[in-house]
């Protein structure tokens, strides 16, 4: 039995790799269109999301989502969520409507074809390098000013110790959305670390719940408030995948 698994989770690896190439070169000549100029994102960001949907579709994961408040259409806000898989990027691409740039790290570039596009259309970022750090808030405070949203998974990363619950944040996208005075939108993903967490042989297709949490507003918070904004939205975060344990269980 446990070597069908093994062969299972082999397959449906590699599985995940075809489907997200597959919609990438469908759709080639748009996306390299799109990625000429700045301005050409939006229309990116429209095939983006087909192409999350595509993947999560075709490996079986279905999303249930709920929205404590919307987003307003042609507002910006700074997205942030628990990182605990690869899948967060699609689940946040079919979740929220509004265009948003991610700030990622700079080692997803590596995936060939999805690299590509990436390093392109994506704020990257070296966690080791201070100048890099600079660069990203020069970079996200363009994207801003041209009425695009900003999604950091503020964890830095997904914990090497798959127990954690959810890591501490860092400061970065509290200070940029005080900055810009932009409403943080908590999100919670309960389940993408079941579905397909980075242990190599892990997952399985099945549901993926979404909540999106009351805003947080910014409004009149300066610098001296970044910590105490960041330890609230963690906390939010943390209660909300508590309550969902909680189901689990009942």
């Amino acid at each position: 039995m446990k070597g069908i698994k093994i062969v299972f989770w082999i397959i449906w690896r590699i599985w995940f790799y075809i489907v997200m190439a597959i919609p990438i070169l469908i759709m080639l000549p748009f996306l390299l269109a799109s990625i000429i100029t700045e301005k050409g994102y939006r229309y990116f960001f429209k095939m983006a999301r087909i192409w999350a949907k595509f993947i999560l579709f075709w490996m079986g994961f279905y999303y249930k989502i709920e929205r404590l408040q919307k987003l307003e259409k042609g507002k910006s806000y700074m997205i942030v969520a628990n990182h605990t898989s690869m899948t967060d990027i699609m689940l946040m691409l079919a979740v929220v409507r509004n265009p948003f740039v991610f700030v990622g790290k700079k080692e997803l570039a590596k995936i060939p074809l999805f690299g590509f596009f990436y390093k392109r259309t994506c704020i990257l970022v070296d966690r080791n390098s201070s100048k890099s750090k600079n660069e990203v808030f020069k970079r996200a405070q363009d994207r801003l000013n041209q009425g695009l949203s900003i999604c950091i998974f503020p964890e830095g990363g997904v914990p090497d110790d798959e127990s954690i619950l959810l890591d501490e944040f860092k400061d970065g996208a509290f200070r940029l959305a005080i900055d810009h005075q932009i409403p943080i939108v908590p999100i919670v993903f309960a389940d993408n670390k079941e579905r397909f967490s980075y242990t190599f042989l892990s997952g399985s297709p099945g549901k993926m719940r979404v909540k999106i949490l009351p805003f947080i507003e910014t409004k009149c918070l300066t610098s001296d408030n970044r910590k105490d904004l960041r330890d609230k939205t963690r906390q939010l975060i943390y209660k909300g995948l508590l309550e969902f344990k909680k189901e689990e269980f009942k």
